[in-house]
């Protein structure tokens, strides 16, 4: 399972040139490790080195590097650094992405002190870019605070592509009624960004369905009456089936460990199965911190695992509704996670057209500032598609086709920053992942970091 909590494990080591006195290196490095620390990175540190002629101290930190294991390397220049020495530390770590960081100096009285820390990065800088490095250059200026939200954010990016290298998919079906936009080639995906996508037949969820025990079923559903405000009173049996189809994927989650959930909704769970999942996703949500997208749409799942390590949010999906001029109007004709709810849970069962009726989550949405991202893969060339706004109450409206009283579906109204028809000419989906802030920066780090073309309205 998807683990959001866990500590980001960065390797730390600082550089000076040998006949800069030890303490204003050892001091300057001390103090960044420190608020490192402090901005939640578990650190591995190696002794600031020196270009001692015999590399003795390069070897050295070398051995207290390997102490741990981590997923991103800074390397802090507090001084002018002949940049053989810099190498000989880093290289066993080339397959890492690094922060190359520069210091500045300090006030002494009327006099600003400088050990040319900027002297060390730009001697560095175009050989490690020539080299093949993957670094973001961060450099301090003189008289201001250390850039500790740029490092971060690196940080974060360089987690986020270790936790999808080794991540897994659950997809119940593949390509639900026969969509483009929902698949992926597995060769690219596997090798370019890391996930695998595991495919199964929903006749394993109903299978498990049958097997689960009715007492437990009846247990939940009278609980879940109380949990949730329910707009009017559901069929016999309405809430038994959400609740068996809940406990059905739950345990195909835990059982294959599956750090995200796709499923075949229109041409699967609501035609074979007779009604719609919207209650079971919505029941999964409210236990399980696990990113779900309806429709086997193989991308937008990729696309929230990646939003759910950078920012801890469940990255849930909206799709468009219409557009507007100053952005649009999305929602979706199901579920939400609760994370996302304003407020709480708000379900109507309800039927869509020919299907039986479900539980459809109507649930009022957080508004705020906004991030909506969007993998897509066009050969072996990824792009991720990204625009910040301000979500906000949309008017009422509703979707044809509902029993009536037609609800209003789970919907924000997006006033979309920069030019909207540059959004408009280069959307690439209709699902879209929420996230709430300005993630841009991390987002644009992590595309950096696996090669992906990073592109913003902005």
């Amino acid at each position: 399972m998807t683990d959001s909590c866990r500590k980001i494990n960065v390797g730390f080591v600082g550089f000076g040139e040998v006949n800069t006195p030890r303490p204003m290196i050892d001091d300057r490095c001390a103090a960044v490790a420190e608020t490192l620390r402090q901005a939640g990175l578990n650190l591995t540190v190696a002794a600031p080195v020196a270009d001692d002629p015999d590399g003795a101290q390069a070897a050295r930190a070398i051995v207290e590097l390997s102490a741990e294991p981590f997923d991103a390397l800074v390397v802090c220049i507090a001084g002018w650094i002949p940049s053989w020495a810099v190498f000989r530390v880093i290289e066993p770590y080339k397959h890492l992405p690094m922060v190359l960081l520069g210091l500045s100096g300090w006030q002494d009285g009327e006099r600003f002190v400088t050990t040319a820390d900027q002297a060390g990065t730009t001697a560095l800088r175009m050989p490690m870019t020539e080299m093949g490095y993957r670094f973001k250059y961060v450099v301090t200026r003189r008289g201001g605070a250390l850039p500790l939200d740029n490092i971060v954010s690196w940080c974060r990016a360089a987690d986020a592509a270790a936790k999808l290298k080794t991540s897994m998919i659950g997809m119940a079906g593949y390509r639900d009624m026969r969509l483009y936009g929902t698949m992926y080639d597995g060769i690219s995906l596997k090798g370019r960004i890391g996930p695998e996508i595991e495919h199964f037949d929903l006749l394993e969820l109903q299978r498990l369905m049958d097997g689960i025990d009715g007492a437990q079923v009846a247990e939940l559903a009278a609980e879940t009456r109380t949990r949730w405000t329910f707009l009017k009173e559901p069929r016999p049996g309405t809430v038994e089936n959400s609740v068996r189809l809940y406990l059905a994927i739950r345990k195909k989650i835990e059982a294959r460990g599956y750090n995200a959930f796709s499923y075949t909704d229109v041409d699967g769970i609501k035609k074979l199965m007779g009604f719609a999942p919207a209650g079971a996703l919505t029941l999964l949500h409210d236990h399980l911190n696990i990113p779900t997208v309806p429709e086997n749409d193989s991308l937008g799942s990729v696309t929230q695992l990646m939003a759910q390590a950078l920012t801890g949010q469940i990255g849930a999906f909206l799709e468009f509704y219409e557009f507007t001029d100053t952005g649009a109007l999305m929602g979706v004709p199901d579920y939400v996670p609760a994370e996302i709810v304003d407020g709480r849970v708000t379900v109507l069962p309800n039927a869509f057209g020919d299907f039986g009726e479900g539980l459809l989550n109507v649930s009022r949405l957080k508004t705020g500032n906004v991030t909506l991202i969007r993998l897509t893969a066009s050969g072996n060339v990824y792009r991720m598609h990204v625009a910040t706004g301000r979500a906000r109450v949309p008017e009422p409206w509703e979707e044809a086709g509902w029993a009536p009283p037609a609800p209003q579906l789970p919907s924000l109204e997006i006033d979309l920053d920069g030019d909207v028809d540059t959004f408009i000419q280069n959307v690439m989906s209709q699902h879209y992942i929420l996230t709430y802030g300005d993630n841009r920066e991390p987002l644009r780090d992590l595309c950096r970091i696996l090669d992906i073309d990073y592109d913003s309205i902005i």
